[in-house]
């Protein structure tokens, strides 16, 4: 593997085997195992945005690994009243033996990891989601027993969104497909489309359905457009994941959500809660598995 993970780019099919069956082994066996190879070493987990699942599953997951956490509010860090990115990074890189950074800025990210000697992982920018897509594939994986050219997803709402943008890295390394339905206003970007014949834009919600077997969403509102709120809420009321969807997909078709849900705006009650549709909470289980396997492998 390369030194950071900040996007799906970053990742070889060989590496995401590597990763899948090490976190499946973690999952098994937690526990049962011991095995610490963060022993001895400190990771700090740099957040700018609130977080459950993102900041509890690192936490446990570096312990569990053998090493200590460390919790930084970026609000209470020096880069929070103008340090320059590059510093921080020159700085941690002498403290700590891994970055964990959830923020706002992609191109934060980017700078971080090139100026720092210690891995960085992309714990969510505005642009990308690595950690949760790799969860999200783990949990297909365990469902379907690939992830490849016989799994179609379909994600609704924001086209442009961090979980859109990295579920399009991931049908470009898997071969899986991929539709991505979404007005106009936020159709999925074109390059990432581009050259990939089993990725597509669908603005009709029932033709996008037509044989899934993973609907995908994400709340309409995310962290930082607060502001657009009103506009959200309208352009994006015809991609709700609802029962009528389903009824246009294969027959064992599941429902995918990163959390927190809203019901009644991205999701429907009906499907959120239906035991023999949603596995959104595999899904968030697998986030720790996952998470664990990629630390293991970038953290030395």
């Amino acid at each position: 593997m390369k030194k950071d993970l900040l996007t799906l780019r970053d990742l070889t099919l060989d590496d995401l085997h590597g990763i899948f069956e090490l976190a499946a082994k973690l999952k098994a066996e937690r526990n049962k195992m011991n095995y610490t190879p963060l022993a001895g070493k400190s990771v700090g987990l740099i957040f700018a945005k609130s977080s459950t699942r993102t900041r509890v599953s690192f936490e446990v997951g570096v312990g569990e690994l053998g090493g200590r956490p460390l919790y930084l509010d970026q609000s209470r860090m020096q880069v929070g009243r103008g340090e320059t990115v590059a510093d921080t990074a020159k700085v941690l890189s002498r403290y700590l033996h891994g970055i964990v950074i959830r923020t706002f800025s992609h191109a934060d990210v980017e700078e971080l990891a090139r100026e720092a000697s210690i891995p960085v992982i992309n714990a969510l920018t505005d642009e990308y989601h690595p950690c949760q897509i790799l969860a999200d594939m783990l949990t297909i994986k365990a469902s379907s027993g690939e992830v490849d050219t016989s799994i179609r997803v379909a994600f609704y709402g924001d086209g442009r969104s961090n979980i859109a943008n990295s579920l399009m890295l991931a049908a470009r390394l898997t071969g899986m497909e991929m539709v991505v339905s979404a007005p106009a206003e936020e159709r999925p970007a074109e390059e990432l489309m581009a050259g990939a014949p089993n990725i597509c834009w669908e603005p009709d919600p029932l033709k996008a359905a037509e044989g899934v077997d993973y609907f995908y969403t994400d709340v309409w509102v995310s962290m930082g457009f607060e502001d657009e709120k009103e506009r959200r809420m309208k352009i994006f009321r015809p991609y709700q994941v609802n029962e009528a969807l389903f009824e246009r997909a294969r027959p064992n078709a599941k429902f995918l959500h990163c959390l927190p849900a809203h019901r009644g705006e991205e999701v429907s009650s009906g499907v959120m809660d239906d035991p023999k549709r949603s596995i959104v909470f595999d899904e968030a289980e697998n986030r720790l598995h996952v998470q664990k396997a990629v630390m293991a492998r970038l953290i030395k």
